[in-house]
């Protein structure tokens, strides 16, 4: 019983996908006494009321005696927001049902503590794999000090992604290519080194499909960047440009923000966007960046577009730079998601063992 309304509040979870951060993602649905739904809510965005709340407020008196199905375990803290739990006890709701435990230290088992010791029926781990999948990347910022990491290439079939010139645009297909903008739209920030922004020029958004537009980062050792670039106009999507100390004294571009950070490499950085709030990044870069970022454990999964093509040359660009292996034991190893089909293209998403 509990299971089907507990995926009807995770599918209203999943409304908000890209918005919440820092929060989770969280839903939740209200029955009556008899079981019947009379309240539904999620998350929509930070600082704005919680799942419960929300659920709550739309079943009014019809919550009395009833139940509450939530994704998360409700918050017991004053954050932006009052405590959840306070809410739930108010309404008369007799009995809880949880996916998750909330990691929070904020939280961390506190808010069931005080639903249990003030009488409710409190029941927890119900669909918990599907809400861990659903929460993955605010439960990694949560646990590591880091953002969730996802580097995202598209190539041939034969493993390059650029010719031997450099071109590559396009490779994938315009299905892929919506998908990738659907993909940052879900992403707080998106990720590039400097060879990118020299070489490619992009624009890094999600065609409006969220707003605002995710925050745009390059992260750049030599600061040789272009005086001109579609990335220093802020007006559509804010821009952070990063470096060590060894370039803090470089020309800097109009338009973009600066960030100086201890050393010009991926682990500093992925700490000081996770002191912004970002729950989930998106890497965009090159071979060599991506991977430094993979040996530094700031990728947690890869979504690799291939498309139908075969494009050659012993030179051309292939997605990862050296990873020093010198023995098949040493490799980066994972499992694959079901693949994908994006048109002519194929959609391969490998999650990295950690």
């Amino acid at each position: 019983m509990w299971d089907a309304w507990m995926r009807r509040a995770l599918a209203l979870a999943a409304l908000a996908d890209g918005h919440t951060s820092p929060n989770p993602l969280v839903g939740a649905v209200v029955l009556d006494q008899h079981g019947c739904l009379v309240g539904e809510g999620f998350h929509a965005r930070a600082g704005e009321p919680h799942a419960e709340v929300g659920a709550l407020a739309q079943a009014g008196d019809r919550a009395k005696g009833g139940t509450l199905v939530v994704t998360l375990e409700p918050c017991c803290h004053h954050g932006l927001t009052p405590p959840c739990a306070d809410a739930v006890l108010k309404a008369g709701i007799h009995r809880v049902v949880i996916a998750l435990e909330d990691p929070d230290p904020r939280v961390a088992g506190g808010g069931i503590a005080r639903l249990r010791s003030a009488g409710l029926e409190v029941m927890s781990g119900v669909l918990q794999a599907e809400a861990v999948f659903q929460n993955r990347a605010f439960l990694h910022r949560v646990r590591t000090g880091r953002p969730w990491g996802t580097l995202k290439w598209a190539m041939g079939l034969d493993g390059r992604n650029a010719l031997t010139n450099g071109e590559s645009q396009w490779i994938s297909g315009p299905m892929a290519r919506q998908w990738v903008h659907q993909l940052r739209s879900k992403s707080d920030a998106v990720i590039v080194g400097g060879g990118t922004v020299r070489t490619d020029d992009p624009l890094l958004t999600s065609r409006g499909r969220r707003m605002p537009e995710p925050l745009r980062v390059v992260l750049s050792r030599s600061m040789e960047l272009p005086e001109l670039a579609q990335l220093w106009d802020t007006t559509l999507a804010p821009t952070l440009v990063a470096h060590g100390p060894e370039s803090q004294d470089r020309p800097f571009p109009s338009g973009p923000q600066r960030l100086l950070l201890s050393a010009s490499e991926p682990e500093p950085l992925m700490q000081e966007l996770a002191n912004r709030g970002c729950n989930r990044v998106l890497w965009e870069c090159g071979p060599e960046l991506a991977a430094a970022a993979i040996r530094q454990g700031c990728i947690q999964d890869v979504a690799a577009v291939v498309a139908p093509k075969l494009m050659g040359g012993v030179p051309a660009r292939t997605p990862l730079g050296d990873l020093g292996f010198t023995a098949m034991d040493q490799v980066v190893a994972g499992s694959f998601l079901s693949p994908v089909p994006l048109g002519d293209d194929w959609l391969f998403q490998f999650k990295l063992t950690p």
